[in-house]
């Protein structure tokens, strides 16, 4: 890996950010080249600051800072190509991608393909993309560059999966054979689309999901997500009628509301 002492312009992305002391801020970013890193940002909030606005979730900066310490101080920031906006409804999904690479990368530990991935799935959400594919898609990419790749065409025995019987998925074993109604149980041919990334129906998509989460859970050893807590809050919240503007905070709990502000990087 090559040396932090100084670096200049690097592609990245704020993962989460808050307040220390009156106007700094400490950045978590996610870089290309440098991996996952925390950033000091001296009077980033000040009125006068050319940081101000500019550190924002899901647009591609280029970040230049200088040191070698566990935070370095961030020396310039900067947008990298076009303003990217994510919907006000789509912010749980994309509070969700950051909470994973804080979780699941450690510092300092490159992962291109991961930036790349992460990039993608950015930009599709932005672009108005359906949210569940592309979110899948990406959660089976980043289990795979992690060294965490699912094995969905054979079980542990060295069958090949029938598309049209049952399964139940583990992280350590693949699919076991078993019936419609065993718990967790998912269909062949959801394993199949899976691996293909096609998910044409409503029960590729809930599978997906399924045996995704459950390997994602495996990484995490216990640790939970508090995106999770987030959205399950929200799915008990009325929403308002199509057309009109979302803002979740408006029907998060107390504890929603500084979860989200502090992904958000406004306090």
């Amino acid at each position: 890996m090559k040396s932090t002492r100084r670096v200049w312009l690097a592609p990245a992305y704020v993962l989460h950010q808050y307040a220390y002391r009156d106007t700094s801020r400490i950045v978590e970013v996610f870089t290309a080249e440098y991996g996952r890193l925390t950033l000091f940002a001296r009077g980033a909030s000040g009125p006068k600051s050319a940081l101000k606005g500019v550190l924002r979730p899901f647009q591609r900066l280029l970040v230049s800072w200088s040191g070698t310490s566990e935070a370095c101080p961030l020396v310039s920031a900067e947008t990298d190509g076009q303003i990217t906006n994510l919907a006000p409804e789509r912010l749980m999904s994309g509070f969700y991608l950051n909470e994973l690479l804080l979780k699941l990368t450690e510092r300092r530990d490159p992962h291109p393909e991961i930036f790349f991935s992460y990039a993608s799935c950015v930009q599709a959400l932005c672009a108005g993309e359906v949210e569940e594919p592309t979110l899948r898609r990406f959660e089976k990419r980043l289990l795979n560059e992690l060294g965490y790749g699912l094995e969905l065409t054979q079980t542990g025995d060295g069958a090949a999966v029938e598309q049209n019987k049952y399964y139940r998925f583990a992280m350590q074993s693949g699919p076991q054979l078993c019936v419609a109604e065993t718990p967790g149980a998912v269909y062949g041919r959801s394993l199949t689309d899976l691996q293909a990334d096609i998910f044409e129906d409503a029960r590729s998509l809930r599978d997906a999901k399924r045996v995704l989460r459950a390997a994602i859970d495996v990484c995490l050893d216990g640790r939970t997500l508090k995106s999770r807590e987030v959205m399950l809050a929200l799915r008990h919240r009325e929403l308002p009628a199509e057309g009109v503007q979302f803002h979740p905070e408006s029907v998060l709990t107390a504890e929603g509301k500084e979860l989200l502000a502090n992904f958000l990087g406004e306090r």
